[in-house]
């Protein structure tokens, strides 16, 4: 008997734990990411403009919203997973965004990939209506948003990344406390740097590696438990029939874009320029997915840039799309 009322006890306490959650983009991070609050027992109610997007999300258990203000009216959180810091912007600004419609008390983050300057608004605006807000970005790709395995970088009012902490629980990996405002973002931008330089070299050594005369898996086999190692290489290697998840094997269909990939390193270089720090590998990664989106390829993965270290542009695993 006594057992029993610890049991009800418990979960009495669990259910009190529960939170209704607005999600604020629904893309390919999003609606996997969500995914892991509902099957902890939070409530996910979510918008996005891509109708598609959104009937993912909601086959996953989301509660769709019709508008920004509909989704945040009685959250007890706010996360926007957006593409640009002008979307972010938008969402939280004007009579239908966040500040005006989520009730009080709600912690707001923002998990997007922005500039400093927008992150340093977000926080100077949440604080002057009063709310909590952490920017929270996060690595590890939609595998790693699949997973629940994200890396969370963290940045604010120790008291609000605590809050924000119990609530990402579920999709993380990891939980990093980076500092005040803004350093987690700061941590984003000058990780993807370096996850677009580890990029290229990937697309560089697989093609040198072929040329010589190497079994693509040998060579990968052999950099896994060598000093090339890294984490793009062990998740976006740019050859089929390697890694499994790898968009080489789905004619480089896009798990994270040449455009997005453009915006994230485009922040970094500009970081540098404005801090006075060298960035010559950022600006040869750069060049490389300029040179995708000039072709009309932004759409496709990141990865792709492999096309440009093939000795004729041709490599295994893409075929051009029909135009």
């Amino acid at each position: 008997m006594v057992l029993g009322q610890a049991e009800a006890s418990t979960r009495d306490v669990k259910e009190d734990t529960m939170a209704t959650i607005a999600w604020i983009g629904l893309g390919n991070m999003g609606s996997r990411m969500s995914a892991h609050l509902i099957s902890a027992g939070h409530t996910v109610v979510g918008v996005d403009p891509s109708p598609a997007a959104l009937e993912q999300a909601v086959a996953a258990g989301v509660t769709p919203a019709a508008t920004v203000a509909e989704a945040v009216a009685s959250a007890d959180a706010v996360i926007t997973m957006l593409p640009k810091g002008e979307h972010v912007r938008h969402v939280y600004a004007g009579a239908e965004g966040v500040w005006e419609n989520a009730q009080e008390g709600a912690v707001l983050f923002d998990s997007s990939t922005v500039d400093i300057e927008t992150s340093t608004w977000c926080h100077a605006g949440s604080r002057e209506r009063g709310f909590a807000f952490v920017d929270a970005p996060v690595s590890g790709g939609t595998a790693g948003a699949a997973d629940g395995t994200l890396a969370f970088m963290l940045g604010g009012d120790p008291g609000h990344v605590a809050r924000v902490s119990d609530l990402i629980e579920p999709m993380a990996g990891n939980i990093f406390a980076t500092g005040g405002p803004t350093t987690g973002i700061a941590a984003k931008i000058a990780n993807n740097m370096m996850l677009f330089i580890a990029q290229q070299a990937c697309a560089e050594g697989s093609q040198l590696a072929l040329q010589l005369g190497l079994d693509p898996q040998v060579f990968w086999d052999v950099v896994s438990a060598s000093s090339g190692r890294s984490w793009a290489q062990q998740t976006w290697y740019p050859v089929p029939g390697i890694v499994e998840r790898a968009a080489a094997n789905q004619n480089f269909d896009a798990t994270f874009s040449a455009e997005l990939a453009r915006k994230d390193i485009g922040l970094a270089v500009q970081a540098g320029a404005d801090l006075g720090v060298a960035l010559p590998g950022a600006q040869v990664a750069m060049a490389q997915f300029d040179r995708l989106i000039a072709e009309g390829l932004g759409h496709k993965d990141s990865s792709l840039v492999v096309k440009y270290s093939s000795p004729d542009g041709a490599v295994a695993g893409y075929t051009p799309d029909e135009r």
